[in-house]
């Protein structure tokens, strides 16, 4: 029998992932909220991935409370995600998964884009979900997955942000709304190159994000936590002395 792989957050996307693990012979062992991690690592001391699959803002606490001897086989999978994240759990080179593909209640699995993958454990994760048949690609150098994981957070965040003041796809972005969008992922690229303390190929960046709208032209911009991304990057810019203009009027006009 092959190595146990732990999953924590057992939710739409840790099923998919469940499911891949299980098509290439690894035994999965679910771990959902209220059960202990210690006594888990003490029953399964040495499993070959821990996959962390829990929101955005359940992250940190779980990190947090990860058993020590687990730290060297973490696997990653958040939106919103940057190395600071695992940095400050001493989590020194955990595998991680750009996740480019979206999974909803009594939906299959549905790809976007190939899924950049990096760390130790890159192989097994491109395994598990090319038996699913969904793309990815490896991802060798720290710099190529800084520029990955801040990709995908322009792309989440200035889809959702610009959605608040306009409504609409993806492609009315494009289409009728390109300044504004541009002026909103300018001001994010900000945010992001104060919280990777680099600077980032901001026009590149900015680019591939427009291009990916383009590529989904059908998609509405404005998910259920749309808000509450706007509030988390108020909040940062107010730490970094930001003065992000647009993102801080589109607050503005949300609470009048």
């Amino acid at each position: 029998m092959k190595e146990p792989v732990v999953i924590i957050g057992v939710g739409e996307l840790g099923g998919v992932f469940a499911r891949g693990f299980l098509s290439i012979g690894h035994p999965v062992y679910p771990i959902t909220r209220g059960m202990d991690l210690g006594e888990e690592a003490r029953l399964i001391p040495e499993p070959t991935l821990i996959l962390i699959a829990v929101g955005e803002p359940d992250l940190h606490p779980v990190l947090e409370t990860i058993p020590v001897h687990w730290k060297d086989r973490v696997a990653l999978l958040q939106n919103e995600l940057l190395p600071r994240d695992w940095e400050v759990h001493d989590l020194s080179h955990p595998t991680i998964i750009v996740v480019w593909f979206e999974k909803k209640k009594g939906i299959d699995v549905k790809p976007s884009f190939p899924s950049p993958v990096y760390g130790p454990k890159a192989e097994l994760i491109e395994s598990a979900l090319g038996a699913l048949d969904i793309q990815t690609r490896r991802v060798d150098t720290l710099e190529e997955l800084l520029n990955e994981l801040v990709h995908k957070n322009l792309h989440i965040l200035t889809m959702n942000i610009t959605g608040l003041v306009t409504g609409g796809t993806l492609g009315d972005l494009i289409e009728k709304h390109q300044d504004l969008t541009r002026e909103v992922a300018g001001e994010l690229l900000e945010i992001q190159d104060w919280l990777t303390g680099t600077q980032l190929p901001g026009e590149e960046l900015v680019g591939r994000t427009l291009k990916g709208f383009a590529s989904f032209p059908d998609q509405p911009c404005v998910g259920r936590s749309a808000p509450v991304r706007l509030d988390r990057v108020i909040r940062i810019a107010d730490q970094a002395d930001l003065l992000v203009p647009r993102l801080r009027a589109i607050q503005a006009a949300l609470e009048t």
